[in-house]
């Protein structure tokens, strides 16, 4: 005899399940971040930087808010589109955002980094627009995040050229 549930759907996963994956995947972009810079407090206070430069501590509360819009655009725009274009754009540009701590930190790369952040600054915008067509509030939460990499990006290159 067949079992009584043959022929129903599946109850949907629980939604939270869908936001811890992207909080679990922004985390582990943020670890790597984290233990590159692991002790660079005195690297970066000993570059010399712009008079505009914020001091080290600033950027650990800020990536964390950072990194919680993240987490919450890519989960705003995975359900109403799934895991297309809009979700592989924001999935290159959070492998972006890893590799920049280790560039510049870890290898003391400075121009490299500057050149991951520009792509990486590319990818955001692509990925604003792309959740702009699905999901707007899951694009206005990039927005802090882009305008950030825009700072970051404009320090970044100081630090190159002040440090050559």
């Amino acid at each position: 005899m067949a079992s009584p549930n043959v022929g129903l759907a599946r109850p949907p996963r629980p939604r939270w399940l869908g936001l811890a994956a992207f909080v679990l995947a922004v985390a582990v972009v943020a670890g790597i971040g984290g233990l590159a810079v692991a002790g660079t407090a005195a690297e970066y206070d000993g570059l010399r930087r712009p008079g505009w430069a914020p001091p080290s501590g600033l950027f650990g509360p800020v990536w964390t808010v950072l990194y919680a819009t993240i987490a919450l655009a890519g989960w705003l725009a995975w359900q109403r589109a799934g895991f297309g274009t809009p979700l592989w754009l924001y999935t290159a540009q959070l492998a972006l955002n890893a590799i920049w701590t280790p560039l510049f930190f870890g290898a003391g790369r400075h121009g490299l980094a500057f050149a991951d952040i520009v792509v990486l600054w590319l990818l955001i915008g692509a990925t604003i627009a792309s959740f702009r067509r699905i999901r707007r509030a899951a694009a206005l939460l990039m927005l802090p995040y882009w305008a950030w990499v825009t700072f970051a990006g404009a320090l970044n290159l100081s630090i190159w050229q002040l440090n050559r």
